[in-house]
């Protein structure tokens, strides 16, 4: 039913998680880079007993205190975060061509949707979940639900159909898995393909069709924004 995708919305899993972490890297190796250097210079000219010099060194060892204190944990979740949304769509792009449409990092202007899934069993949104549990189904976050919740509501007005929420763990142990909370479906990703191939044909092919333009064109719309309101900054920054 599909061919290979070459819609120039479509995006690899995880691609706005790995290119945050990137980011806040390369901010961080920046930031530590020019402390050293305007330390070093104020010592080769003041002298290394000079105040200046010295109130230097002191914020130089503060912001290597917080760097390990807070930013190295931080990097280490958003790239475990990548990997697991890496992971679960490995597996989803695994799914049979002829029956699944996926769609990774989807944003509609209001954070990302880590996954779209559409064929004729129905529509998915899939929020990926890197931490190695145990999960617990009754205990999942409030947050976590409500994220799930908004990203449905999301692919829901955008293509005129209902989408049913996942949240999907890319390695843990999950007590009761395929268990509902709140609306949401809760699984480990080993049993994605099995969940989603068990699902019942619901909608028409002309459906399907309906629903994977309407998505491409406000993703496509959304980037051209993006982008407009970058030109915009960059003209007047």
């Amino acid at each position: 039913m599909y061919a290979a995708d070459k819609d120039p919305t479509r995006r690899s899993a995880g691609q706005y998680a790995r290119a945050t972490v990137q980011r806040l890297r390369m901010r961080t190796l920046v930031i530590l880079g020019s402390l050293a250097v305007a330390t070093a210079l104020l010592g080769r000219g003041l002298g290394l007993h000079d105040l200046r010099f010295l109130t230097s060194e002191v914020a130089l060892l503060v912001s290597m205190f917080v760097i390990t204190r807070y930013v190295v944990p931080l990097l280490e979740r958003r790239d475990r975060g990548a990997s697991g949304e890496e992971q679960v769509g490995a597996v989803l792009d695994e799914l049979p061509r002829g029956q699944w449409r996926v769609i990774h990092d989807a944003s509609f202007g209001r954070g990302n949707v880590d996954h779209i899934v559409l064929g004729r069993a129905g529509v998915f949104t899939v929020e990926t979940k890197s931490h190695p549990g145990p999960v617990r189904v009754k205990r999942v976050h409030g947050a976590t639900l409500s994220q799930a919740h908004a990203q449905r509501r999301a692919v829901e007005r955008v293509t005129g159909l209902e989408v049913e929420a996942l949240i999907v763990y890319s390695r843990a142990w999950v007590d009761r898995p395929l268990a509902r909370r709140k609306g949401v479906r809760v699984l480990p990703a080993r049993m994605l393909p099995g969940y989603l191939a068990g699902r019942a044909v619901t909608l028409s092919e002309e459906q399907v069709a309906g629903a994977g333009e309407r998505l491409v064109e406000a993703l496509r719309s959304e980037r051209g924004r993006g982008r407009a309101i970058g030109a915009r900054w960059h003209l007047t920054g």
